[in-house]
């Protein structure tokens, strides 16, 4: 499961379809070194998303 502590890094090692749903919500820098090494809830502060939404939205791909 993600949660809003994890780095961009973790989500995307743990599978990389989540690079879809944060590039969904306007995080298109999954590349940059400062930007893997954010949390997911300081990511979503800065791209000015709900981060409860965001962790949601991510937790499903993980449902099947």
């Amino acid at each position: 499961m993600i949660n809003k502590d994890m780095t961009i890094r973790e989500v995307l090692q743990k599978n990389p379809k989540t690079a879809e749903v944060l590039m969904k919500y306007g995080m298109h820098c999954l590349g940059c070194p400062s930007a893997t090494g954010e949390s997911v809830g300081q990511a979503a502060a800065v791209h000015g998303v709900d981060a409860d939404k965001l962790v949601e939205d991510l937790n499903k791909l993980f449902e099947d």
